[in-house]
């Protein structure tokens, strides 16, 4: 996985130039050539190169010059530009991390429901097996077990179900974790057989936990 970000190739030649002003190759008040030599020079579109002189205007590293390309202002700018270019480049190297990581998740969210929607049509075809079933049960609005996560309440130690998911309002949580707190009108979403689904209905109602 590559979680590399490319910025867009304005801001890169933009970066360059900065770059170049920081090291001293390009002096304060000189000129910088036309946008049509720029365009040459970086072989880009002379639009690419407008794009890029106006950032560095923004920052107060050049001024631009109706016609007649660009005169340096500040290098002392242009070092701000490039540390602030470079903190802004772990920033987005993480954000797009982060989206790859709820790509990730919801793969995986897919992959369960479809190993459960394997599972029940295993289950409705076989004579065989002990039946296996996924049932929703709403938790009590008195039940003790609210405000408490599912390893506070050792659920499947008291009940030998599997809970497969939470459904809060219109929002379904999926394989929920050990320290996934029941809220009250949550709805558990199971898998198990029927003498299990008995244990979980009791189990809400009393819960002494």
């Amino acid at each position: 996985m590559n979680n590399s970000v490319t910025p867009p190739v304005y801001a890169q030649i933009a970066f360059d130039i900065a770059s170049r002003i920081a090291r001293g190759e390009l002096k304060e008040n000189s000129k910088i050539s036309g946008r049509s030599l720029m365009s040459c020079e970086y072989g880009v579109s002379p639009e690419t190169i407008r794009r890029s002189l106006r950032l560095l205007a923004d920052m107060d590293i050049v001024s631009v010059q109706p016609n007649s390309g660009a005169v340096i202002l500040s290098k002392e700018n242009a070092d701000k530009y490039i540390e602030k270019f470079n903190r802004g480049k772990s920033y987005r190297e993480l954000k797009y991390e982060l989206k790859d990581l709820i790509k990730q998740r919801d793969q995986l969210n897919d992959r369960i429901l479809n190993m459960i929607d394997k599972m029940f049509s295993l289950n409705e075809k076989s004579k065989d097996i002990e039946s296996i079933n996924q049932y929703e049960i709403k938790i009590p609005e008195n039940s003790l077990i609210i405000n408490k996560t599912i390893t506070d309440t050792k659920f499947w130690q008291n009940t030998g179900a599997t809970i497969v998911g939470i459904r809060r309002g219109d929002q379904v949580i999926l394989s929920p974790g050990p320290y996934a707190i029941f809220e009250a009108k949550d709805s558990i979403m199971i898998i198990g057989d029927i003498a299990s689904h008995k244990r979980v209905e009791e189990f809400i109602q009393d819960a002494h936990v």
